[in-house]
């Protein structure tokens, strides 16, 4: 699909949004067959396509603290988080501080999929949140990091992280 389809269809379901609310109608479109606006998805639905969507911007996605730049795609953590869940008509703000306070609190033995997940420093002697992620399910979870021979998009293990982890919210 080109952008210009693309765009065409965005205005026509925001249009149509905006009709549902003013006329109290109960509309669902989909601007493709098989396709749902993010309008039309379930919660579970929707942290599928967040994640998926996290997962196709590896590669792709450079990591660089204090940087929100989307059409470059050179984003800092939480930038990153506010990208691919904005894409989803779920709205964050940049910074670990505030979307730490988002939706609501959710306990580590209680994770879902789409669930951001919070770390202190990697010393981790300190409670301070330094870093976001995406739980993914199945102790996993993917964020937009840098290290030592890597800068980027990664997928580790929720119990690497252990001594860092700090706080989890659901914003789904």
């Amino acid at each position: 699909m080109t952008a210009t389809v693309q765009k065409f269809w965005k205005k026509i379901i925001i249009a149509l949004a905006c009709l549902t609310v003013f006329a109290g109608a109960d509309l669902a479109v989909s601007p493709v067959a098989g396709h749902a606006s993010a309008a039309t998805l379930t919660d579970s639905q929707k942290a599928d396509k967040i994640v998926a969507l996290a997962k196709s911007l590896k590669g792709k996605v450079t990591y660089k603290f204090g940087v929100n730049n989307p059409s470059k795609y050179i984003f800092d953590c939480s930038s990153f988080t506010k990208y691919v869940f904005g894409k989803y008509g779920v709205s964050l703000k940049w910074g670990t501080r505030y979307q730490s306070k988002e939706g609501v609190y959710v306990s580590k033995s209680n994770l879902k999929k789409g669930d951001l997940i919070f770390f202190s420093s990697p010393s981790g002697k300190s409670k301070t949140i330094t870093h976001v992620g995406i739980y993914m399910g199945n102790g996993k979870f993917i964020h937009d990091t840098i290290g030592s021979h890597f800068n980027g998009i990664a997928i580790n293990n929720l119990s690497d992280y252990t001594k860092r982890y700090v706080t989890a919210r659901r914003v789904i």
